[in-house]
């Protein structure tokens, strides 16, 4: 069976917590190559749709099957537009790994939704999908997230020395995987990244993201603010666990302000940085592991601001991008949901037990043909 797709290529689609916009690739694999890459913004009403669909409100079945559609609508031309601007031939591509947008996760309850109808993607594009890759690991007990890790697994462990890989999203997860122990690989969810420090800086600069953390690296960080952002339940939880907006989000972040009276902006936002850099440097730490490769990906790769602070506060490891390992991080994600898509067509495991915390290794996702 896998030869049948070996030398195929793979289209994935991502769309993480931070809404920023649609990341695509074309890939191979075995070994990985990147053929295409393509990040669309949202348009501007249905980010704020999507936005409004993390949080509960009225009428939501009405505005999620608006949302749905809108969502598969985009990123069916956004493929199009991937394959016509690379001359890619459709013939070619195997499938697409659709990951959808994530409105709801509530591991706790057995749920976790991801919109974007895949039956409207594969009729627009005349290409088979691979999406909804989350339910199965909830049905078998799991968190049904962190996904990533099974793809950092297959990319980049490395036999020699231990490596980290942290995926600085909306939300920040980790991937441990010890200097050739297969079998020891973990990971999970830390903490908020970009969510919280993009939605401050929108709403007090007008901008979509901090660029580079500058702005944030002008501020003092507030002592007692981080400590009461970081006496969240959820840094305390066990692992395995995931999070989301349901979590962290800009309301939570206003209310947890209300006992610090006056605290300016800019300040804030330099101990939103600390926060994400503190709850990463505690989960590394947690892991015992003596010191690696610390290797960043996701859009907070680019923001040297955070990522100083983490080299400060994570001495042992040293700090490098999955650009040296021959991946741009910026394309990682969606790249792993490519990958979950050929597993999918190959009948293999696409989760990591050790990291959900699902009874076992299942065939994530449902396959739309084309």
């Amino acid at each position: 069976m896998a030869e049948l797709y070996q030398d195929k290529l793979y289209i994935g689609v991502m769309s993480g917590t931070s809404l920023d916009g649609i990341d695509l690739v074309a890939v191979s694999f075995a070994p990985l190559q990147l053929h295409a890459c393509l990040s669309v913004d949202f348009p501007s009403n249905l980010r704020a749709a999507l936005l409004a669909l993390t949080q509960s409100g009225d009428d939501e079945i009405e505005r999620m099957g608006r949302a749905e559609v809108a969502y598969a609508e985009v990123v069916s031309a956004a493929i199009l537009q991937l394959i016509d601007d690379n001359q890619l031939d459709k013939a070619q591509i195997a499938a697409i790994g659709s990951h959808g947008q994530t409105i709801r996760h509530r591991p706790a309850a057995g749920f976790s939704l991801q919109i974007g109808d895949p039956n409207l993607i594969a009729e627009r594009t005349g290409i088979t999908v691979v999406a909804d890759f989350r339910r199965r690991d909830l049905a078998a007990g799991g968190q049904g997230a962190p996904l990533v890790p099974a793809f950092h697994q297959a990319v980049f462990q490395c036999v020699e020395q231990n490596r980290i890989i942290l995926n600085l999203g909306g939300i920040a997860n980790i991937s441990v995987l010890p200097a050739g122990q297969p079998d020891a690989v973990y990971g999970f969810d830390t903490g908020p990244a970009n969510l919280l420090m993009d939605a401050w800086c929108h709403l007090h600069t007008g901008q979509a993201y901090d660029a580079d953390g500058a702005w944030g690296a002008t501020g003092t960080v507030h002592a007692g603010l981080l400590a009461q952002l970081l006496a969240h339940a959820y840094f305390a939880q066990p692992i395995p666990k995931s999070t989301g907006r349901e979590d962290f989000h800009l309301d939570w972040l206003q209310g947890q302000l209300v006992a610090f009276g006056q605290v300016s902006a800019v300040d804030v936002q330099a101990t939103l940085q600390a926060l994400t850099a503190h709850s990463v440097a505690q989960a590394v730490r947690q892991t015992n592991l003596a010191g690696g490769e610390l290797v960043l990906c996701g859009g907070g790769a680019l923001n040297s601001a955070l990522c100083n602070r983490l080299a400060a506060a994570l001495p042992d490891w040293q700090l490098i991008s999955t650009a040296a390992l021959g991946l741009a991080p910026t394309w990682v994600e969606a790249a792993a949901f490519a990958w979950l898509a050929q597993q999918r067509l190959q009948h293999q495991a696409g989760n990591l037990p050790r990291v959900t915390g699902a009874q076992g290794k299942r065939v994530l996702g449902a396959i739309y043909s084309a």
